[in-house]
């Protein structure tokens, strides 16, 4: 038994492509923590996407959402299949997606950014700007555009619609003032509220709510500055808040900064407690995609699906050692120069997925990194 007393069920959804290798190793990180400090995790998994698909006919099973719902927190991989990816299909892998956070109630999307010191010669972007780097997206996950009424109204003519409520806004935006009181106490706000009426909504709703925080700062940009600034500037960014489909766009363009998407860990929360700690119930899937091209080579990054489970400790289960442990272990790995396919230099010679996860979780058990 763990120390809370009792078994801890994460529900582990693989899902397709590099999903189910990349999941592997995280799952096996977390098997690790256990054994070190004392807790039992039990690994239950579900189908979801595409294999869900070739399965039930459905990417999300009834029962993969009774499991996620019986459990402590959830674990996903990647979903996406390139004999699905037809965007006139009806049913597609990516559904399963929004089911979830629909169904699970999970409105903040967490995305920190942070560039570690060993991996800044691997972005693209100037080493002197990218050093130091360290910030966090809070993404509005539920409402939007994405969770609007589409509609084809002919083959010349599509509409989508976009709505946010002010309690919606709202409730994002303490999520992210809360965030920055715990970091450097700064909130960047980012709308089109120059054009959308949503935007304007929402600019107004976390002005309203920034009167709580006078300890934070708050500062408003247009989501096409912010896209420049968070490329020529981003040491400038400690919080961004912003709605469901800036933040998409915003946080897949920071895996730039970080080098590679497979650095880049999330989590998706919702109100429900996990657990007796009282911590938040989470999915938490690595940024980037199932990544077909590379599927059953063995050459993924599982660095952002580790880091992804050790936001599942911190956020879910409230085991913030046990969070930095993990962290901890996987920046011992990268100061030790070990690099999967993504990260290698000329002349660097890339591990496999097994061989990264293997090294953490060595890493780990040595207490290397650790303050």
């Amino acid at each position: 038994m763990s120390r809370t007393g009792r078994e801890i069920r994460i529900a582990v959804l693989p899902g397709d492509g590099i999903g189910s290798e990349v999941t592997a190793e995280a799952e096996k990180v977390l098997a690790a923590v256990g054994e070190r400090f004392g807790h039992a995790f039990r690994f239950e998994q579900g189908l979801v996407g595409g294999v869900a698909m070739d399965a039930t006919g459905q990417p999300l099973p009834e029962a993969t959402m009774a499991l996620c719902r019986s459990a402590d927190a959830v674990l996903f991989g990647a979903v996406g299949d390139p004999k699905y990816d037809d965007p006139r299909a009806s049913v597609r892998p990516e559904q399963a997606l929004f089911g979830l956070r629909k169904g699970l109630s999970l409105f903040a999307n967490l995305r920190p950014v942070w560039v570690h010191p060993a991996l800044v010669d691997a972005s693209p972007v100037r080493s002197e700007v990218v050093r130091g780097v360290d910030l966090i997206v809070v993404r509005e996950l539920t409402g939007g555009i994405y969770f609007g009424e589409p509609r084809v109204e002919s083959s010349e003519r599509a509409i989508d619609t976009m709505i946010y409520t002010r309690e919606e806004v709202e409730r994002i935006a303490h999520v992210a003032f809360r965030a920055a009181r715990n970091r450097r106490g700064k909130v960047t706000s980012v709308d089109k509220a120059n054009v959308l009426a949503c935007s304007r909504l929402w600019r107004q709703t976390v002005q309203a709510v920034a009167s709580q925080y006078p300890d934070v700062t708050l500062e408003h940009l247009l989501i096409d500055s912010a896209t420049m600034h968070l490329i020529r500037r981003p040491r400038d960014f400690d919080v961004i808040l912003t709605g469901n489909q800036f933040g998409d766009i915003l946080s897949d363009e920071t895996s730039v900064l970080a080098g590679s998407m497979g650095m880049l860990p999330s989590a998706s929360l919702g109100q429900r407690p996990a657990a007796e700690e009282g911590g938040w119930f989470g999915l938490y899937e690595p940024v980037h995609g199932s990544a077909p091209d590379i599927a059953g080579q063995g050459i993924a990054n599982p660095l952002a699906a580790i880091l992804s489970a050790a936001m599942l400790l911190r956020h879910s289960l409230q085991m913030e050692a046990e969070a930095q442990t993990v962290e901890s272990a996987v920046a011992a790995v990268l100061e030790a120069g070990d690099r999967t396919a993504d990260l290698v230099i000329a002349g660097q010679k890339a591990a496999t997925t097994q061989e990264m996860g293997d090294r953490v979780v060595e890493a780990l058990a040595a207490g290397r990194g650790e303050a």
